[in-house]
């Protein structure tokens, strides 16, 4: 019997891996669900060569085209996933891999109709994880993390207590300016930021990979997935991408999990359950297999100067909602970078300034019962850095 499944955010780079197993392993699955915003011919092609049982769109502008041009068509067209829960069925598998603090209002809704829910949404877990992990546990669905590094960490604690860990390395490739003089950050351009050397991925996380804030957010995620305090998580710069997370044990033993720069690897691991042939599932330039060789491997430790933002992790952890105040301002920044209002070089001293506002404790004391709670810290904190920025 087929499986059903769901992608949630099926027109990013996530859900184009997701859909690449899927053409593999037609025979094991039916599309459920898919979920998108503005990618409107994306949207389109989807709708026609996938024919999921619904198409979720959340910009309403899209929504209404899409709407009125398949309006005869099988699949249901629907934008509020919350008022039109009834008209969705449950998926064996969801993949969360809307971006941003938007991807958590859906997840939290499609972890009550899923047995299992693939979570590559950073930010869903950094925000609002008490909340995905209460509803995981009242309906019992399974929350597996795809990222890289939080899939290798989940690999290497099989079998193992998170008291038997001295200690959780975290791998960063050190994006695109590992090298670049200090004195050019002032005037590093968005196209220079967006041009990872090793992963294909899209705009905003290229942007948080190139100034350390993406692995900032992975310590958070990896504290709360795995209960496990900042102290015992280290950040280290591994620019070959090859090894993904290490786990140092208390006994003196060392386990790191090795493989390949492609996002099709801890996917298909994840969905598949283990039980395929890699070879047939890597998608190469010019159809050529790479191979993965043991050599040269590299780690570094973290130059502040260079990447400032790391020093926050010494505060993440300060307060309930810092994480979420965070996390909120890094999004307006990355957005005002890209839009050029504010070098590369001005995170830090923005996020600084949001974190020494006279307000900030207030905000950041608090402990969410509820999205509603989550959202109205994370428009305080938008809101200041707009203000400071301008």
């Amino acid at each position: 019997m087929k499986k059903t499944i769901s992608i949630l955010g099926s027109t990013g780079s996530i859900g184009l891996n997701v859909i690449k197993i899927y053409k593999k392993k037609k025979k094991l699955f039916n599309i459920n669900i898919l979920a998108a915003d503005k990618n409107y011919k994306m949207i389109c092609s989807q709708i026609i060569n996938l024919k999921p049982d619904v198409f979720l769109i959340n910009d309403e502008l899209i929504y209404n085209k899409i709407k009125k041009k398949f309006k005869n068509n099988k699949v249901k067209i629907l934008k509020d996933l919350v008022l039109e829960k009834n008209k969705i069925k449950k998926s064996d598998i969801t993949i969360s891999a809307i971006p941003g603090i938007a991807g958590l209002r859906p997840t939290l809704e499609l972890i009550k109709k899923s047995k299992k829910v693939l979570i590559a949404n950073k930010e869903s877990i950094i925000c609002g994880w008490n909340l995905i992990n209460r509803t995981a546990l009242t309906y019992k669905t399974k929350i597996i993390p795809v990222d890289s590094e939080h899939f290798s960490i989940m690999k290497l604690l099989n079998n193992h207590k998170i008291d038997e860990v001295k200690k959780i390395y975290l791998t960063a490739s050190g994006g695109p300016f590992l090298n670049f003089k200090l004195n050019r950050f002032k005037n590093i351009k968005p196209h220079q930021a967006i041009k990872h050397p090793k992963w294909k991925m899209g705009k905003k996380i290229s942007v948080d990979s190139a100034s350390m804030m993406n692995k900032l957010l992975e310590a958070i995620e990896a504290q709360k997935l795995f209960s496990i305090p900042q102290n015992k998580i280290e950040i280290v710069i591994h620019p070959e991408s090859l090894v993904h997370a290490a786990i140092e044990y208390k006994n003196g033993l060392t386990k790191f999990l090795y493989h390949q720069t492609n996002m099709i690897i801890p996917l298909a691991n994840a969905i598949l359950e283990n039980n395929f042939d890699i070879e047939n599932f890597l998608f190469f330039k010019n159809k050529k297999k790479e191979q993965v060789i043991l050599k040269n491997l590299n780690f570094l430790k973290v130059d502040i100067k260079r990447y400032p933002i790391i020093k926050l992790k010494n505060i993440v952890d300060e307060y309930n909602s810092t994480p979420i105040i965070i996390n909120a301002v890094n999004e307006i920044l990355v957005d005002r970078f890209l839009r050029r209002k504010i070098p590369f070089n001005s995170f830090y001293y923005y996020i600084s300034k949001v974190l020494n506002d006279r307000n900030y404790k207030r905000f950041a004391v608090k402990k969410p019962k509820n999205i509603g709670e989550i959202i109205q810290i994370d428009e305080w904190a938008r809101n200041t850095v707009i203000k400071k920025i301008y």
